[in-house]
């Protein structure tokens, strides 16, 4: 591989791909998910799950990138004849996925110009999503991601040195003012503590799925990324120890998000079990009685660190199509780049208007937004995973993958084990995922119906 398409440093692989993990997933889904689930049963779940599930399939899809040296789904044939179709799923997935999870990141581009701007977040967040302003900052985002992942490995690793430790400090930040609030015990006991939610509902079955499903969206499984990313790391990187820490880290984050969020939340008597408008609605009223200027300087290091964490993910997302358009369509990065973004953009633009302009437009009960999150997350992301699970244990041999691991850690001595993981325990958790995805959405069809 040219040596403009590897890593520089292991520091510098390491926080890309912390950074690629390290997103929305953490600062914006888990604490909500937390939230509506129970708090520390949820928690306790999510740690088993980050290592029943996360870390072996992280490890199976970073020494498949480097033992391949290509995309996705390149890789994915080197295997088999016919895997290419589990490469393709990811890439297909992470195009997708990125069209709505840029309309996120423009959200919270207009609160940090809101608070830099009024010192105070939108007035109305329901309006303001609903909204065509949406679409301008859902293209503000994109261009940034595009800027960034056109300059290539080089520009993604300098990139990601300084937004993930900045990251980190600006969450301790919001951390200590948050603790330090009057009745912030309480937001650390339902996060640490076998207790109920506030609402009153606690841990169910459903919370299982919950957090399975969870751990997928986190670590960016079945995306394509880390296989992407796998394939730009020379031999001598240590696998293991390395998806040991880009799940710590990952994990780590999104507790110290939970630290952030629940305090404040409790503190203010704020519903913890909100859903997914919890940083957009909750956190600007638990801002605004900070009062001025506490409020709109912790609202703006805040946001600003869901922008660092959400453009890192993105960037990973991007580089996962760019890097198959590369390779196998033979286009150069300054073609594929662009193109691939201005796609992605017109694809998002539906699930701006989803909630005003085109919020008439419903499939089953989803309107377009929750509809492309609903074909990657219950059919695009599991049946990578299944159809991962099923070439590479079980048509090919999943030892050569063990090996590659050992390249760069010889004293890896659990490849058994890892094998057993890939072929028998990660489909089942797969499949529960898969299973309870498929119950949900009948029952938001019979709802609608």
């Amino acid at each position: 591989m040219p040596k403009q398409n590897q890593w520089t440093s292991r520091l510098g692989f390491l926080l890309a791909a912390a950074g690629a993990a390290i997103g929305l997933g953490n600062l914006w889904k888990f604490p909500y998910l937390m939230g509506r689930n129970g708090g520390f049963p949820f928690l306790i779940a999510y740690l088993i799950f980050i290592v029943l599930l996360g870390v072996p399939v992280m490890m199976l899809e970073m020494s498949l990138g480097r033992y391949s040296g290509k995309d996705p789904v390149s890789s994915y044939k080197k295997v088999h004849p016919r895997a290419g179709i589990a490469g393709f799923t990811g890439v297909l997935a992470a195009f997708i996925i990125l069209s709505y999870y840029s309309v996120i990141g423009g959200w919270i581009l207009k609160y940090i110009f809101s608070y830099l701007t009024t010192f105070s977040a939108p007035a109305n967040f329901d309006a303001f999503k609903a909204s065509p302003e949406t679409v301008l900052w859902h293209f503000l985002f994109m261009a940034a991601t595009a800027l960034i992942c056109l300059r290539g490995v080089g520009a993604i690793e300098k990139a990601s040195k300084f937004m993930m430790p900045t990251l980190f400090v600006c969450l301790l930040a919001v951390i200590i003012r948050s603790v330090t609030l009057p009745g912030a015990l309480e937001g650390l006991q339902f996060m640490f503590t076998p207790s109920a939610s506030q609402d009153g509902s606690g841990f169910s079955l459903s919370s299982v799925s919950a957090a399975l499903g969870q751990v997928f969206y986190s670590l960016s499984l079945c995306m394509g990324i880390t296989i992407t990313y796998g394939s730009y790391l020379n031999k001598k990187e240590n696998i293991p120890r390395s998806c040991l820490n880009v799940a710590a880290m990952d994990t780590s984050l999104a507790v110290l998000a939970g630290i952030a969020i629940f305090p404040a939340v409790f503190s203010f008597g704020e519903d913890a079990g909100q859903g997914p408008s919890l940083i957009f609605s909750t956190l600007p009223k638990v801002f605004e009685k900070l009062g001025t200027p506490a409020g709109p300087v912790f609202a703006v290091i805040f946001f600003i660190l869901v922008f660092f964490a959400a453009i890192t993910s993105a960037i990973a997302l991007l580089e996962v199509t760019a890097s198959y358009v590369t390779q196998n369509w033979k286009w150069s990065r300054k073609k594929a780049v662009p193109a691939i973004g201005f796609s992605t953009f017109l694809l998002g633009v539906p699930s701006c208007l989803a909630f005003g302009a085109l919020s008439w437009f419903t499939i089953a009960g989803y309107n377009f937004f929750d509809l492309v999150g609903l074909l990657t997350d219950n059919i695009l992301l599991p049946l990578g995973g299944l159809l991962m699970c099923w070439f590479i244990g079980w048509k090919w041999n999943p030892g050569i993958l063990a090996d590659e691991m050992k390249e760069g850690a010889p004293r890896f001595r659990l490849g058994k084990a890892w094998v057993l993981c890939i072929r028998y325990l990660t489909p089942v958790l797969i499949l529960i995922v898969t299973i309870s995805g498929f119950i949900t959405i009948y029952q938001t069809v019979s709802a609608a119906g």
